[in-house]
């Protein structure tokens, strides 16, 4: 009988639950191990990642502890997708699928996060980096947009794990980039936007977001994933005392 994989999460981040749609894509039991970000920081916790980062999983069936989303996608498809029903073995497809995935990885998940650095939580506005990661984050739009014309997945016919790996980035974006309530900077590119659309439609995507929103919940976050006292300068302060005590 397979045992429960375990998963650490932030309940807002949207890094962490990138291999949760996986693992219910596949639909592998699983128990989330939810952190706060001064957790984080603790010695116990960087016994286990040494970065201080969620994801890290666990799987106490092949006796692994692995750190970074991307690898733990891999191990997963590897590991339990067996019949290939998020991925694709033939030679030009293996090849596309790891190209996106480190495109994944590389750009669309750093340049976000910077845009939601500074527009949210810096604690000063800097207006040359905000334009710099804004432009980023429409080139990386535009990328996709071109890719995704006249198709409806990444590659080859089906919905695979890259494809995936990019939608929770894609949930926070509004907040990052300051959208109005209701509004996406995707209307601006069609492609992706429909593409993250059909994404929204799977089980295990809706599982996931309604996962995420009941951690959220627990935590006593909003709909834009901060508390209602949220405070830059508090949480700035909150950080550097943390990363003192840390020894980092």
């Amino acid at each position: 009988m397979m045992k429960p994989i375990e998963i650490w999460v932030t309940s807002a981040g949207p890094n962490g639950w990138k291999p949760v749609i996986i693992l219910e894509e596949l639909r592998l039991t699983y128990k989330l191990k939810q952190m706060h970000w001064e957790q984080l920081m603790a010695p116990e916790f960087r016994k286990i990642n040494p970065g201080g980062k969620v994801p890290t999983m666990y799987d106490p069936n092949t006796d692994l502890l692995l750190w970074e989303s991307g690898a733990i996608i891999l191990y997963l498809i590897s590991q339990y997708d067996t019949e290939g029903n998020l991925t694709y073995n033939t030679f030009k497809e293996k090849h596309l699928l790891s190209q996106w995935l480190m495109f994944q990885m590389s750009q669309q998940g750093p340049m976000y996060g910077q845009i939601g650095w500074f527009n949210v939580l810096h604690p000063e506005k800097v207006p040359s980096a905000i334009e710099r990661y804004t432009k980023q984050c429409e080139r990386i739009l535009r990328i996709l947009n071109d890719a995704l014309e006249g198709r409806q997945w990444l590659v080859g016919g089906k919905c695979t794990y890259v494809d995936l790996s990019f939608f929770m980035w894609h949930i926070v974006l509004p907040l990052s980039m300051l959208c109005p309530p209701g509004q996406t900077p995707l209307v601006k590119y069609p492609n992706v936007l429909a593409w993250h659309e059909r994404m929204n439609e799977r089980d295990s995507v809706k599982k996931t977001i309604a996962e995420r929103q009941r951690a959220m919940d627990s935590d006593g976050l909003g709909g834009n994933g901060l508390p209602d006292d949220f405070s830059v300068e508090d949480l700035n302060m909150k950080m550097d005392k943390d990363l003192e005590q840390s020894g980092r």
